[in-house]
């Protein structure tokens, strides 16, 4: 391509060391425009190419057609070695050709980058930070309290009482339906076992301890963390990609005082509701395995298990559940505040929320076991 020629909507010119593209008229989507491509079929009587120069200053409006000729252009120069200059670029053009990246993105998984010693760095750094963030969270909610006890009437308890609806009474169906059914487990495996000795009427002291103590707040944890827990994260997480998180940082308003106390409170107070449901419903399985089954009656069924069960470890059983509901809102609020700003981020934020919270309320159950045996309850 030597000498000078006219495209449309270029004008192509041969110089010592390469070639200058003027363009002209207007480059959009309504003009037929060429790609780089298209103009490029290598020169002829030219020397060798070393510098490419595309000159906007005659040209008129533009959009996204000038952005693809331009990427076309810097993709092209970099394969073939040559310096691409821009010259009159417009303003809006040169920004969004910084958000596009020069590298093309490999497809496949990227490999361990650095020697050992600089990945193990890498990852005890990104797991300090967050510790350091979960530590910084747990401090925000501990003012947050502060805020309540001291100023109660500036509480939201309009959201705090939407948010009890949505995580308490909304969830009594799939709660009765879990704790039910593990009754009906729990009494036939129990069943079974007692048979051989002729002590099936123990079923009853062994479905009722088991659930009020351990089966009640575990199942209705577990279901309130796949529910009420991905859902906080969900909906903090698309604020978040709304940017509504940050209108109410500009406004002056605190995001935990705002979102997350009220949370924090409905299923403090909503958890242990529950979890009495929960036994209740529990308790009902196993009356049901036990009268269809194995011959015994409801009042004996209920003797043994008031027999079995007393205040304490009802009592310990309503302790988890306050400290799972508290775990539960803590990391949903947690995971939805860390959400990034993109939809595939709230899913994540979501999934995230989901194990996070199961995770904690496995581990506080397991520290619960060992404080209780301590102090004998």
């Amino acid at each position: 391509m030597g000498g000078q020629a006219h495209i449309e909507g270029v004008e192509v010119e041969s110089q010592p060391n390469g070639l200058c593209l003027r363009l002209v008229g207007d480059w959009t989507i309504y003009q037929d425009r060429p790609g780089f491509d298209e103009l490029w079929s290598g020169p002829k009587d030219a020397g060798p190419v070393d510098r490419v120069t595309i000159d906007c200053c005659r040209m008129g409006t533009w959009d996204s057609r000038l952005l693809v000729f331009i990427l076309q252009a810097r993709g092209r120069s970099k394969q073939e070695g040559w310096h691409l200059v821009l010259s009159c670029l417009p303003d809006g053009v040169q920004r969004l050709l910084e958000q596009v990246p020069e590298e093309p993105r490999t497809s496949g998984p990227a490999g361990p980058k650095g020697s050992l010693p600089n990945r193990l760095g890498r990852g005890a750094q990104a797991h300090f930070q967050r510790a350091r963030d979960i530590s910084t969270f747990a401090g925000e909610i501990v003012v947050g309290v502060g805020h309540l006890l001291s100023r109660p009437s500036r509480f939201r308890w309009g959201d705090c009482l939407e948010v009890m609806q949505q995580t308490g009474a909304r969830a009594l169906p799939i709660v009765g339906l879990i704790s039910f059914l593990v009754g009906v487990i729990m009494a036939f495996q129990a069943a079974i076992q007692l048979r051989q000795f002729g002590a099936e009427v123990f079923v009853a002291n062994l479905v009722g301890l088991a659930v009020v103590r351990e089966m009640g707040p575990m199942m209705a944890a577990v279901v309130l963390c796949g529910r009420t827990g991905a859902a906080f994260a969900a909906q903090i997480g698309t604020m978040r990609v709304n940017e509504e998180i940050d209108a109410l940082k500009t406004l002056g308003a605190s995001p935990i005082d705002f979102l997350v106390m009220p949370r924090m409170a409905a299923l403090f107070v909503m958890m242990p509701l529950l979890v009495i449901y929960a036994n209740f419903l529990g308790i009902l399985g196993g009356l049901f395995i036990a009268v269809t089954t194995m011959d015994m009656t409801v009042a004996t069924y209920f003797a043994q298990t008031r027999e079995a069960i007393g205040l304490m470890d009802v009592y310990t059983g309503l302790i988890k559940a306050v400290a799972f509901g508290v775990l539960i809102a803590f990391s949903g609020c947690l995971r939805g505040l860390q959400c990034k700003r993109s939809s595939a981020g709230v899913g994540a934020a979501a999934t995230s929320a989901v194990v996070t919270g199961i995770l904690l309320v496995i581990v506080a159950d397991a520290l619960f076991a060992v404080i209780f045996d301590r102090l004998g309850l």
